[in-house]
């Protein structure tokens, strides 16, 4: 079997053992060495983690196969708290709908199942040295390439149906920037700093979406604190950001948007 096809129920089923000798072929295959293999706990079960270091650069391995992403709208009952908090930010003009649930049906991308190649995914995302547009020849000079929106989304959440990675709520009494100690800043799942700072604004090979932040639009604009967490979703793609990041108000800001590099295997 090719690593590219490794699926996620596969990794589930492996022991440390095995596990290493997977993460040993796929840093061969890129000229890397295996930093860490080691488990945690999602979704009820065991998730092994593997990390690979290649040219001074750490990478998660994300299996892949075929998943179920998005979130669904239609299966999920927001709480009285974000129902209010809403309610809040609507009354002082922010928002995107009459009610929450239109409003996530602008920024997220529906319920749907695709099917992915494994990857090894950069941990950190790297601030861009050239404009959005330019990034991926910019990426493959260094044998990398972006992510598309599914991996990116995909990575993030690992699988997990909620409206965060962590979970379908958040602390509605403090913005994500006011809370240094908030879910925001564990690893996901498998092992990524990913969707941890809503001051970030992550590119994918989907031009007409971005990821893991707002630039901080939402904080700084006092939208509530509910919509400030919200650019954090995993399935948050953010177009009406995404036209701002590619078009010319956006051109003089790139310094201020970041991508996560991919090794396909």
């Amino acid at each position: 079997m090719s690593l590219a096809d490794l699926t996620l129920d596969q990794w589930r089923s492996l022991d440390l053992p095995a596990a290493r000798r997977i993460a040993e072929q796929a840093a061969g295959q890129v000229g890397g060495r295996v930093t860490l293999v080691g488990a945690t706990e999602h979704l009820g079960g065991p998730l092994l983690r593997v990390r690979v270091e290649r040219e001074g650069q750490d990478f998660a391995l994300i299996p892949g196969g075929t998943v179920t992403l998005g979130f669904d709208l239609g299966a999920w009952q927001p709480t009285p708290a974000q129902v209010a908090d809403y309610a809040d930010s609507l009354d002082e003009g922010f928002g995107y709908g009459p009610d929450l649930r239109a409003h996530l049906a602008e920024l997220l991308s529906p319920s749907r199942t695709v099917t992915l190649a494994t990857v090894l995914m950069a941990v950190e995302d790297e601030n861009l040295t050239e404009l959005p547009g330019d990034m991926p020849a910019v990426l493959a000079a260094r044998g990398l390439r972006l992510p598309s929106a599914d991996e990116w989304e995909y990575a993030c959440g690992a699988g997990a149906p909620t409206l965060f990675r962590w979970g379908n709520e958040c602390p509605l009494d403090r913005t994500p920037y006011e809370d240094g100690a908030g879910p925001q800043h564990q690893l996901s799942a498998l092992g990524l700093r990913i969707a941890y700072d809503v001051y970030r604004t992550e590119l994918s090979s989907d031009v007409t979406a971005v990821h893991g932040g707002d630039g901080g639009e939402s904080v700084c604009g006092g939208y509530g604190n509910l919509l400030a967490w919200l650019p954090l979703a995993t399935a948050n793609r953010n177009p009406f950001m995404a036209e701002f990041v590619y078009g010319p108000d956006g051109a003089g800001l790139c310094e201020d948007f970041s991508a996560r590099p991919v090794l396909s295997l």
